[in-house]
């Protein structure tokens, strides 16, 4: 039998927002295990780390035990992280856990210890949609709603900076942020996008406040986090709305003139990022590649798989690995790659894409002024 119950939200994650909660919720208890599908959970724990999650604004609000909080089901595997997946039957009254900032629910399969447990968190039910006028039975939400559809055939033809790196946390977000910051104080028209990983909107918005006239991640195509053998339709889809322009909602109402992409986790993680260079039309509109590495040991080894895995060029490295000037010099010297740290030398890591933008971009367009504010 389908019982329902009216509740009130205290946090709505950010990897929801495509569901449009209200904080008033009705709650039924017939729940779809599946990923995407959005539930109210009671927070059981208090903690000390790792302890906020991410509202619909961008903002990082703290957990408290006792906090009703709407998640999305979904997966993750990060090693600096936790590791958890959508178990196979979800009822009212079982524990899961939060798996990431973002809101993502799960079971918790392994943790790291630097970030300790995960909260857990008690089911309280699915929460419902009622899409149609008049509808007073519900179904259960999903971010598949309103999401922007995959594409088989990538229609885009603006160039696409794809920003990588050999694992979380190797600087990739910085490197991305600085390369839109960069390119756009240049007069060039630039969008921006997060292609794989798992729902946060955090480093989407840090593109947008450093000038993206619009930015889009995987959870505005209805994903919650990114799995090998569904990216490619999502990245083309994605890309696809960009191109669009104006349709896209892009506050200058103008069709950009580069797409700077960051690719989540890393090249050889679990989130589907080789199948993106591995396809070639997506690699066919590429116009640099940026890799974030940690350490000299990295950078040799995104080297070997750029070249023997992948066979495409590498632009220049940036991350950790490009600190000081002994991680620099092994780079430059036995890689024979430029290096440019994005924290220190923005400028010039800007100027290393700008060089290869400056082939793909027809002639007059972005062309520095005065007015413009650029630096390069």
């Amino acid at each position: 039998m389908v019982v329902t119950t009216r509740i009130r939200l205290d946090r709505i994650a950010s990897s929801t927002r495509n569901a449009r909660l209200a904080y008033d919720v009705i709650v039924g208890n017939e729940i779809v295990a599946q990923e995407g599908y959005v539930l109210a959970v009671r927070i059981l724990d208090d903690k000390s780390s790792y302890n906020t999650v991410e509202d619909l604004s961008g903002r990082m609000m703290s957990l408290r035990a006792g906090d009703v909080l709407a998640g999305t089901l979904g997966t993750r595997r990060a090693l600096r992280g936790y590791a958890g997946e959508v178990p196979e039957k979800i009822a009212v009254g079982d524990v899961i856990n939060v798996l990431n900032l973002g809101g993502i629910l799960g079971r918790c399969t392994s943790s790291n210890p630097d970030i300790g447990p995960p909260f857990r968190a008690e089911v309280l039910g699915a929460v419902l949609a009622f899409p149609d006028l008049g509808d007073r039975v519900g179904t259960p939400a999903t971010i598949r709603e309103g999401a922007i559809p995959g594409a088989q055939v990538l229609e885009s033809a603006i160039p696409v900076v794809y920003v990588a790196g050999t694992c979380m946390n190797a600087g990739k977000t910085v490197a991305a942020t600085e390369l839109v910051r960069g390119l756009s104080r240049g007069g060039l028209r630039v969008a921006a996008c997060k292609l794989t990983g798992v729902s946060l909107m955090r480093d989407t918005l840090s593109m947008q406040d450093a000038g993206a006239l619009v930015a889009y991640t995987f959870n505005d195509a209805g994903i919650a986090s990114t799995h090998p053998g569904m990216t490619v339709p999502v990245a083309r889809g994605l890309l696809n709305r960009i191109a669009k322009g104006p349709a896209a909602g892009s506050s200058a109402g103008v069709r950009p003139d580069v797409v700077v992409a960051e690719l989540g986790d890393g090249i050889l993680g679990e989130y589907g990022v080789q199948d993106i260079l591995d396809d070639r039309d997506l690699m066919g509109v590429a116009a640099a590649h940026v890799i974030a590495a940690p350490d000299p040991v990295a950078c040799w080894g995104a080297h070997q798989l750029y070249a023997e895995r992948f066979h495409l060029p590498i632009t220049c490295f940036t991350g950790p690995a490009t600190d000081n000037q002994v991680g620099r010099d092994y780079i430059i010297g036995q890689l024979g790659f430029p290096a440019h740290n994005a924290l220190r030398d923005a400028a010039g890591l800007v100027a290393a894409v700008r060089g290869r933008l400056d082939s793909a971009i027809p002639s007059g367009v972005g062309v520095q002024t005065a007015e413009s504010g650029g630096r390069l």
